[in-house]
């Protein structure tokens, strides 16, 4: 059968911008600013995101156009030996990742039908916390969890050009312009001005006190954002004409994406700055328990929480598609299978997996940390060592392609890649494997022990 490709430029932009721009830019991103100092951490995260995240986003992209094919089948053209089989590792992660997102996205689905049937009306945080055990499991998050992933196979089953395409052509665009009118109104809360200087003036002697803890967490959320490491960029770039530009192409992805995760920054602070809610404090359920609170307190909050809620929602769709993707292209590609019955398949599957997320949040600590902190990063550590040191000369060739002119760019991100960001991920899969073995000898261990 013949291989999809992308229509316009356009649309594989805002496919991957969109696939970017998930609960990683705006459910965690704000927190993890609030958690290591605000403005410190911003501007770490800035510096991180140009430096590596650029740069990384090259390497999925030359893998990804050079052979056409999904992870599983360009690592196993391009790579001999143990090479040939890291491709696996991806479909893994996506997953795992998309088992447990699915549950999450599903939340913010049910807090926007909460705050438009009911409002939100708790000040308490307390009364807060107690209605996101209610939103967060049972049978009405099994539900939540089963139309997010139902809305996922759609769109996957229409096609790259007919599904993906045009539907975030719709979402990502509808982001952008919902976050900028809640940033708008931000503007005009009492908290605002307190916020931005929270947010805006970077203390660099809090960099200098704590710069082992912010710039692993800035270097990991840098990745994070820009759905790197699970091979999505490889297979939205298998779907690319050779006469793309990767490196401008890269460039906007990285810039669009950047913008998102910092215009969040300027929703969530003023808010919660106006009603004197710490930033950065809680658990997985943080964005709820302060959102929730903050909503009830300030005016408007009803629809600025349905509108939040809602986009936050949007975003997360945009998201999630890019991972099932990389699923049911393993299957066309590899396997032959026709696109829709390998999207109701894989979708069916993702979704059994994540129901003990829907059962305990136990899980969700389970798939994430080992996911997210462990083999994301070590996907991206094996892709960098692939291009640095296995194909430097292919991957050279490769993003030449479309570029009148490269000069030394070649060199200098075959350099990045080979030692900086090879640097910077071995850390980050350090800290990972060391809080995944915290976690099972410790919460995992006690809740096993309860059993």
């Amino acid at each position: 059968m013949a291989r999809e490709t992308w229509a316009t430029r356009a649309g594989f932009i805002l496919a991957a911008v969109g696939s970017a721009v998930g609960l990683g830019n705006i459910w965690r991103f704000p927190f993890i600013t609030g958690q290591y100092g605000g403005s410190s951490f911003l501007i770490t995260y800035l510096a991180f995101v140009a430096l590596i995240g650029f740069p990384a986003i090259l390497v999925e992209f030359v893998i990804g156009r050079r052979t056409d094919r999904n992870p599983v089948g360009a690592l196993r053209e391009l790579g001999s030996g143990a090479w040939s089989y890291v491709g696996w590792l991806f479909v893994v992660t996506g997953f795992i990742i998309l088992s447990y997102y699915s549950v999450v996205a599903g939340w913010f689905l049910r807090y926007t039908l909460i705050g438009l049937t009911e409002g939100f009306t708790i000040t308490d945080p307390a009364e807060a916390s107690a209605l996101f055990g209610t939103v967060s499991t049972g049978l009405d998050t099994l539900l939540f969890h089963a139309v997010f992933m139902t809305l996922v196979i759609g769109i996957i089953a229409a096609g790259v050009r007919r599904g993906i395409e045009l539907s975030v052509k719709v979402m990502v665009p509808a982001i952008l312009l919902l976050l900028l009118g809640l940033a708008v109104y931000g503007f005009t809360l009492d908290g605002a001005s307190a916020a931005y200087s929270y947010y805006l003036s970077p203390d660099f002697g809090t960099i200098a006190a704590n710069w082992t803890e912010i710039l692993p967490a800035a270097a990991g959320q840098a990745f994070f954002t820009l759905s790197l490491g699970m091979g999505v960029m490889i297979t939205y770039a298998s779907y690319l004409g050779e006469d793309r530009n990767l490196a401008s192409d890269a460039g906007i992805i990285a810039a669009l994406d950047t913008l998102v995760a910092v215009l969040v920054g300027f929703v969530v602070f003023p808010v919660l700055f106006t009603v004197g809610i710490e930033p950065g404090t809680g658990g997985p359920g943080a964005i709820f328990v302060s959102l929730t609170s903050a909503f009830a307190g300030i005016p408007g909050g009803r629809a600025i929480g349905v509108v939040f809620f809602g986009m936050v929602g949007i975003a997360a769709l945009s998201s999630a598609i890019s991972i099932l993707e990389v699923l049911v292209s393993y299957l066309i590609d590899e396997v032959g299978v026709a696109r829709i019955p390998a999207s109701v398949a894989l979708g069916v599957a993702v979704f059994l997996l994540g129901v003990p997320v829907t059962i305990d949040l136990i899980f969700l600590d389970l798939y994430d940390l080992l996911a997210d902190g462990i083999l994301l990063v070590l996907g991206s550590l094996l892709l960098s060592l692939f291009v640095g040191w296995v194909i430097p000369d292919i991957a050279r060739e490769e993003l030449r392609k479309g570029i009148a002119d490269i000069g030394g760019l070649g060199d200098a991100w075959i350099w990045a890649v080979r030692i900086p960001i090879v640097i910077v991920v071995v850390v980050s899969l350090y800290l990972g494997i060391v809080d995944y073995a915290d976690f099972l000898t410790g919460s995992f261990a006690d809740w096993l022990a309860a059993r």
